[in-house]
């Protein structure tokens, strides 16, 4: 069980091994684990604080058990004696914190045909509210336009006036269109959740966090206003709205076979709209979605005929939760190669295998790039290392996990890149059935909702991005085995008293193995729905999902390796390293400090695995590789 709590505007993860301790206990973990990220600041020793629950705003008896008053992945706020509450930390990780305050507002202009995965996950945070254009508003109106004449001349047009799949020859009176689209949105509501749904105020089920829901909402109202899906004007307005408050829809993660769409998922982030089931904002936390609305002046989507089949038709589950995977397995792309280079640094490695003309008569581009990076990082005329010129390099050739990082990460770069295409495109097509052509004034059936695109691709991405964990793990184990290298044994002092990084390489063996199960592709896998009309489906909402884990595999394998990379130059000092190589050290310092003797690591991997999720290890070495590529004008790609 992990539970996030907010200590003066910075979240912690607590892992809480025995559910059963008490609420004082977390907040003295948490604060514990403040004080090691915040030396300067000075705690009390016997601390007084208050707990609240984030999603109602519950203040929390400290007295009680954490399993009774707390679910896994809760979030809580903790305040200690003195300070004040400050409302944007009530917030859970990654959602908007600009609604409340007197900046200006930016915006995101959607069109349906220009949104990329970056964008996404940039509404995703909150950085950004939306808007619509009035050509594109004039592009939803014109289709919408078509639907009503077909209601007007009593036309029978599936999803319009008809039930659908097996349903799709059953004719629904002009009376009953209304209901009949409500009656979808309720009926597809059927994503898994908990035996705990009767409690109002209890985070329920498997559901999105809020931040996914902001970026599958954003992705719906992208794709209506393409105009090619028939909604109104008027209810597409309405979701607007709702995004810009940050009124989210509890929506369940699990449901979904990605055959015409997401059905389930798209359904419950509809059925918040509509004022009914659950519903979260900063201002409310979680309650009935009515509650919500209304408490941000807004008035639940009233659903005209085909509405409901547009709100839940399309592959905006998968390819916003894909959006996410593919941002943070670039980001975790590049900073592989940062700590790879001082891995090899550590390890005595030659720059050799990285020379631009091997690399020249392979023209693969991400072999290129990752070469390129890594003759920025090390030992040159530009960034001298004092380790290299000390200790120069008296092998014949490096393992293939030094030699070959330019092909072993480089493949990985131009998976993403392929991967990130075919997102981008997804995210900017229409996606529902059937679809509206106002120019030719009709509407037609297809099968645009099947997700093997997405699915296929992020089946892709998890086979593509783990080689960086793969790979990584077997440098780690390099550097703590001393048969492989000149360093100490698990890289720490008093070997046998201490234990050092032993543990901590196999976690990174457990990770890495946990990644090969979930790197089988799950689009392989087809089961017929829907009596057989559906009857093979891409299974893109679990490609998804466990394209998320992968990557967050991924992210805590390098996170470790970059730990034991810095505690191995420990023992080269006074030597240094190149220029950005340090800077690299000295950002991680920081946060961590040397390993001198034995202590609880999760902290420090948890920490660590911060810095890459906020790109900084990126960050830090950027200026030096910039300056590296100005000083080197025979290279082929920009570094970044």
């Amino acid at each position: 069980m992990r539970v996030s709590v907010c200590v003066r505007g910075d979240w912690l993860v607590v892992p809480c091994g025995d559910p059963s301790k008490s609420m004082r206990w977390l907040g003295l973990e948490a604060l514990r684990r403040y004080a090691r990220a915040h030396p300067s600041e000075v705690l009390s020793s016997q601390p007084s604080f208050v707990l609240k629950r984030c999603v109602d705003g519950g203040l929390l008896d400290v007295e009680d058990s954490i399993s009774s008053v707390l679910s896994d992945n809760d979030f809580v706020k903790l305040r200690i004696h003195g300070d004040t509450w400050d409302r944007s930390h009530d917030l859970l990780p990654g959602c908007i914190k600009r609604i409340q305050s007197n900046e200006e507002d930016e915006y995101i202009s959607l069109d349906g045909n220009s949104l990329t995965t970056a964008d996404l996950v940039s509404l995703g945070k909150g950085h950004y509210k939306i808007k619509l254009s009035s050509e594109t508003e004039e592009c939803v109106n014109k289709a919408r336009d078509v639907i009503e004449k077909i209601i007007s001349e009593n036309a029978v047009v599936y999803g319009v006036n008809t039930g659908f799949g097996k349903f799709a020859r059953s004719v629904v009176a002009k009376d009953q269109l209304k209901e009949l689209q409500e009656n979808l949105i309720r009926s597809t509501c059927a994503g898994k959740k908990s035996f705990l749904e009767s409690s109002l105020f209890l985070r329920v089920g498997a559901a999105l966090i809020p931040e996914r829901t902001r970026m599958l909402l954003a992705l719906r109202i992208n794709t209506l206003a393409k105009g090619y899906s028939g909604v109104s004007l008027e209810t597409l307005q309405k979701m607007l709205s709702a995004f810009n408050a940050s009124c989210l829809s509890w929506v369940p993660e699990k449901g979904t076979v990605g055959a015409s769409g997401d059905l389930a998922p798209l359904a419950h982030l509809a059925l918040g709209l509509m004022g009914e089931g659950q519903m979260w904002s900063p201002n409310t936390g979680w309650t009935d979605a009515r509650t919500v609305l209304e408490g941000h002046g807004l008035t639940p989507i009233s659903l005209k005929p085909k509405e409901g089949l547009a709100l839940i038709n399309g592959t905006q589950m998968m390819s916003s939760l894909g959006a996410e995977a593919v941002e943070r397995a670039e980001a975790i792309a590049r900073q592989a190669d940062v700590i790879a280079a001082l891995t090899l640094e550590v390890l005595r490695g030659t720059n050799k295998a990285f020379d631009n003309d091997i690399h020249a008569v392979r023209p693969h581009a991400g072999q290129i790039l990752v070469a390129q990076r890594f003759r920025a990082l090390l030992h040159s005329d530009i960034f001298p290392s004092a380790i290299a010129e000390e200790k120069p390099y008296d092998r014949v050739q490096d393992a293939y996990t030094l030699r070959c990082c330019p092909q072993v990460h480089g493949v990985a770069n131009d998976t993403i890149a392929f991967v990130k295409k075919i997102l981008n495109t997804e995210l900017n097509s229409s996606t529902d059935n059937p679809l509206v052509f106002a120019e030719r004034g009709i509407t037609i059936s297809g099968g645009n909702f099947h997700g093997e695109y997405p699915a296929k691709a992020l089946d892709f991405l998890s086979i593509g991005v783990h080689e960086l964990a793969s790979i990584s793990e077997r440098r780690i184990e390099r550097m703590c085995n001393p048969s492989l290298s000149d360093l100490p044994a698990f890289l720490v002092k008093e070997g046998g008293f201490n234990s050092g990084f032993m543990i901590a390489h196999c976690t990174a063996a457990a990770l890495v193995s946990e990644n090969k199960v979930l790197c089988h592709p799950a689009s392989v896998d087809s089961l017929s729905t829907s009596a057989a009309t559906e009857d093979h489906v891409s299974m893109g909402g679990w490609a998804a999902r466990k394209a998320l884990r992968v990557v967050e595999h991924v992210e805590q394998v390098l996170a470790i390796e970059l730990l034991a990379a810095c505690q191995a130059l420990e023992f080269f000092r006074p030597l240094g390293t190149t220029a950005p190589l340090e800077r690299v050290y000295e950002l991680l310092r920081t946060v961590v400090r040397p390993w001198d003797k034995d202590r609880v690591m999760s902290s420090d991997i948890e920490v660590a695995h911060k810095l890459l999720l906020e790109e900084k290890v990126w960050k830090a070495v950027l200026p030096y590789m910039e300056q590296y590529k100005d000083s080197h004008r025979d290279h082929i790609s920009s570094v970044d």
